[in-house]
């Protein structure tokens, strides 16, 4: 289900307050400001608190037209998405992120309220701050700087593609609006999605693409006995651990040109047995493989297949059950313009040249990759979902003339 919102008034005066407090009487926006107050946002998902509230009272008063899109499907909750974009001409140049964040844990483990946006010691902490609510404070900061620079004075528009679902199934977030934007004839032509990709040092990373990921659940079936009679029982879990041995012995492969190895982590092994005589009837255990471009989620699944068949002896009935669920295929958005653009861009701020990754979770640039050219630059990802989130004053400056960059290259006259 689809549901393009219409602005109350209410809202609409909210939204006109917190901009009048955001947007300076020359146009300008100060990214910490902007971070701070969206991270005051309780915005876990599907949650969104207002944090879609506040950047659309901006984005209207810098001039842009904007959309609040809300998508639901049966078993998942309705998510609100925004798409806002000025200009109307191509080449169309998208700014994506999400505003949504995981749960902040015990926040008795926290120096200070993870939803305050706190300022402490030169660092904006709290939750959201790194992953990546910095990040759009930095490239709204950036947008309005260039059009107080530029005004209409540049071909093409400028967009941004902001959903609250990154942080959990990403079922009704950037996906189902790319459909929209699709089914309305909307283009885009490149992408820039913020995630935190910096290491050591701001934009000492850039990821021109992602590893897949597929989770898998293997449950092995014996037969229950005395131990003190094995030949009488059939014990799973010398079969889990043989058919585990099989899958970590060697590594599934020595890496690509732009990947490295891929990698499998068993996350948990679990017998449920309360006593020491007695063989179980069954065991299990759960494991994530991160591949690189070198497979296909299926052909992984069929790789683990074929060595557990080879490891389980099934003379005496053992039996397996694996379930596994590909969250994200690999894919690669290769070395071009729009990489050059946004490494050249970090260099003149940094005086380093970042190095084209692939490394880390997914995010949705695996969606975004099926429609333009797509890479992601955002802040250090040192303390993203943990304890004291937060984020350096400095790298935010850093960060945002970094995209001031990007704006001024792609748009160059």
């Amino acid at each position: 289900m689809t549901r393009q919102s219409e602005t109350g008034t209410g809202s609409e005066r909210n939204r006109s307050d917190a901009a009048r407090a955001l947007v300076g009487s020359d146009g300008s926006v100060d990214a910490v400001a902007l971070t701070r107050a969206l991270i005051r946002c309780r915005s876990i998902t599907p949650a969104d608190d207002g944090a879609l509230d506040v950047l659309e009272g901006i984005l209207k008063r810098l001039g842009f037209t904007c959309h609040r899109l809300s998508f639901s499907e049966p078993g998942t909750a309705a998510v609100d998405n925004l798409y806002a974009r000025l200009g109307d001409a191509g080449p169309n140049f998208c700014f994506a992120g999400h505003t949504d964040v995981v749960p902040p844990g015990d926040t008795a483990a926290w120096s200070v309220d993870p939803f305050a946006g706190a300022v402490i010691d030169d660092h904006v902490i709290g939750r959201g701050a790194a992953d990546m609510k910095g990040a759009i404070g930095c490239f709204i900061a950036a947008l309005a700087d260039f059009l107080k620079a530029r005004g209409s004075r540049f071909d093409g528009s400028i967009s941004l593609l902001i959903t609250g679902d990154e942080e959990a199934e990403a079922v009704n977030g950037t996906r189902k609006v790319l459909d929209w934007l699709a089914a309305r004839g909307t283009r885009i032509d490149a992408c820039l999605v913020g995630e935190p990709t910096s290491n050591e040092a701001i934009a000492d990373m850039v990821k021109i693409g992602r590893r897949g990921s597929l989770s898998a659940w293997l449950r092995v079936h014996g037969t229950q006995g005395h131990v003190a009679y094995p030949d009488l029982a059939d014990n799973p879990v010398h079969h889990l651990v043989r058919m585990l041995d099989a899958i970590i012995a060697a590594p599934l492969d020595d890496g690509s040109a732009h990947f490295p190895p891929s990698t499998l982590q068993i996350t948990t092994i679990d017998v449920d047995n309360p006593v020491g005589n007695v063989i179980p009837a069954e065991a299990q255990a759960a494991f994530n493989v991160r591949f690189n471009d070198r497979h296909r989620g299926a052909d992984v699944e069929a790789w683990l297949r074929a060595r557990f068949d080879q490891a389980i002896d099934r003379s005496r009935g053992a039996r397996y059950e694996l379930e596994t669920r590909i969250s994200a295929e690999s894919f690669l958005s290769p070395p071009g313009p729009l990489s050059e653009l946004v490494c050249t861009a970090a260099e003149r701020v940094t005086g380093r040249r970042p190095v084209l990754g692939t490394t880390g979770g997914t995010s949705d640039a695996r969606f975004i990759k099926d429609w333009c050219p797509v890479v992601e630059l955002g802040l250090l990802n040192a303390t993203a979902h943990k304890v004291d989130e937060r984020v350096a004053i400095a790298d935010l400056a850093a960060l945002g003339a970094i995209y001031a960059g990007v704006l001024d290259g792609f748009f160059a006259p």
